[in-house]
């Protein structure tokens, strides 16, 4: 036989061993714009996924030829990223709260009144009237609204509406009835309001609003469990795979992980804890939690309220309340106690801080606890009012800014009548943080603010509203890059909770969580980021969202 002839004769046997060499893979996707999110920041076109997690990433050619998948998925061109992480979010109050009246841009305090009318219409047996999102910043007339109306239209039945941050609530007579509230009830860290009379106004805040709230009937488990996975496909349809959920009790937990086991509930979760008596008494004694799709490793702490609602603890009074300067939730010895307790296990503290003086207690509690420690990644969540001196302090004590960059343009338009110009200077200044600490956890704060995270990103890197307001930006010196934007709601999410070794790149290795998207977060005109359409979006290499 000749060389050429037996050449020839072996091409086809050559042929089938190159085939059958090839790897096996459950997924390949093609033909895609890929931000990897790496620490390269690298983008290429194709990756496989095995077992949930992604195997290889690169140019879709080698990749074809290099494995065999189950499913191969054509992007055709689309760009595809990290699955998005909030970094800060109240998923499981945002499920329940499915259930009331949405009050969120509601532009007087009439139209609020008339929205309760028709949701009393819509569940006529309901035990409360309840409603969330209504903001007197938005209307003509900015004064906090009375309970008046309310115990006129509804002497019989209790209402609770809770204002957008979560932070105030209006209250009719029923509900102080039944909460036994009255002008004479004691209250430290918090407000029940009284008029000039010595009446109450039925407004409620911070830890006022509690002694209400704590009488609503929580749903049953049936519920629940139907309000929890209607929220999971609005988060699923706007890219979301991680959440951040700041403040739970160890029964939501396992409602949530009970969900997650009958494999109903796909998203991953990191559970803040609420630090109750008996959250400290189970978790640190028996230790943080690092599962597949739950992570229970931090607990959750408020150390101030709002600056909408002047709960915020400021070093000097407020501009335009010279008398006033907010509160802190509860005293410094306590904060100072939780903190020596939370550095002696192995959780993370992760406390609300609005107001400078806040934030100035708070930075100064953690270093004095860490003692140097710089990667235990305790967090202050929201970071929003920080003094000059102060600000290094995240840096020095290695304190993770967990930041919320839709509060910049929700509040830009009253803020510095709360601040004073210089303090409006140095709030919400996320890229100064980001120069202090490396990185900023980036988060939505929903339902506080819109669950779709990249308005978020757009406030993020164009420092605008929905409207494009304002022309070049709000105090556009602390605006974040485009690709740090992006790592803030992926990698750097994912490490602020110690998980960026599982998730938040697209690299071997990591969970198999991306999102498809039909526009390029990267190149895109600002004006268009908030419409940028969410076209697919896949936890553990599974699609569980396909836009119709």
């Amino acid at each position: 036989m000749t060389p050429l002839l037996r050449s020839f004769l072996l091409l086809p046997l050559l042929g089938f061993a190159a085939c059958t060499t090839r790897q096996p893979a459950d997924l390949l996707v093609y033909n895609a714009t890929v931000y990897t999110v790496d620490s390269t920041f690298s983008q290429t076109q194709a990756f496989a996924v095995r077992d949930g997690k992604f195997v290889a990433v690169g140019p879709a050619a080698e990749l074809r030829q290099q494995f065999e998948a189950k499913q191969e998925v054509d992007a055709q061109g689309r760009f595809v990223y990290p699955g998005f992480y909030d970094a800060h979010c109240h998923f499981y109050r945002y499920a329940l709260g499915l259930r009331d009246a949405d009050l969120v841009g509601t532009t007087s305090w009439d139209e609020v009144v008339q929205k309760l009318q028709q949701h009393r219409q819509q569940f006529p047996q309901a035990a409360w009237v309840t409603g969330r999102g209504w903001d007197q910043n938005d209307w003509a007339d900015k004064q906090f609204p009375t309970k008046d109306a309310l115990d006129k239209l509804f002497p019989n039945v209790p209402v609770f509406i809770i204002r957008v941050d979560g932070h105030a609530a209006l209250v009719n007579q029923k509900a102080l009835d039944m909460a036994g509230v009255t002008a004479a009830t004691p209250i430290s860290g918090g407000t029940i309001t009284k008029a000039a009379n010595g009446q109450l106004t039925g407004l409620l805040v911070d830890n006022a609003v509690d002694l209400v709230s704590g009488k609503i009937p929580e749903p049953t488990a049936d519920e629940a469990n139907t309000l929890l996975l209607q929220a999971q496909q609005l988060c699923l349809a706007v890219g979301l795979t991680s959440l951040a959920d700041a403040g739970l009790d160890k029964s939501n937990i396992d409602r949530l992980e009970a969900l997650q086991k009958q494999s109903k509930l796909k998203l991953r979760l990191y559970a803040m804890l609420n630090p109750t008596a008996a959250n400290k008494d189970f978790y640190l004694k028996n230790g943080p939690v690092f599962q597949d799709r739950l992570t229970v490793n931090s607990f959750k702490v408020y150390a101030d309220g709002a600056l909408g609602s002047r709960g915020a603890c400021l070093v000097e009074p407020y501009a335009d309340r010279p008398k006033e300067t907010g509160f802190l939730l509860s005293t410094e010895k306590e904060y100072r106690a939780l903190a020596k307790e939370l550095a002696a296990s192995k959780f993370q503290m992760n406390t609300h801080a609005i107001g400078d003086s806040a934030n100035r207690i708070i930075l100064n509690i953690y270093g004095e606890a860490l003692q140097g420690r710089k990667d235990r990644r305790w967090r202050i969540e929201h970071a929003q009012v920080i003094t000059p001196a102060d600000m290094p302090k995240f840096g020095q004590f290695g304190i993770v800014p967990s930041v919320q960059p839709t509060h910049a343009t929700s509040d830009m338009y009253w803020a510095g009548e709360r601040l004073g110009a210089s303090r409006l200077k140095t709030a919400y200044a996320y890229e100064e943080l980001r120069k202090q600490y490396g990185q900023v956890a980036i988060g939505s704060d929903f339902p506080v603010e819109d669950i779709n995270p990249l308005f978020g990103f757009h406030s993020a890197v164009a420092r605008q509203d929905a409207k494009n307001y304002p022309n070049g930006g709000f105090q556009m010196e602390n605006a974040l890059s485009r690709p740090n934007a992006l790592r803030g709601m992926t990698t750097w999410a994912a490490y602020a909770a110690f998980e960026d070794k599982q998730k938040g790149s697209i690299k071997p290795g990591m969970a198999a969580d991306f999102v498809v998207l039909d526009k390029d977060l990267l190149k895109a005109p600002a004006a268009e980021l908030r419409g940028a359409q969410v076209q697919q979006t896949w936890i553990a290499g599974e699609k569980l969202y396909q836009r119709k």
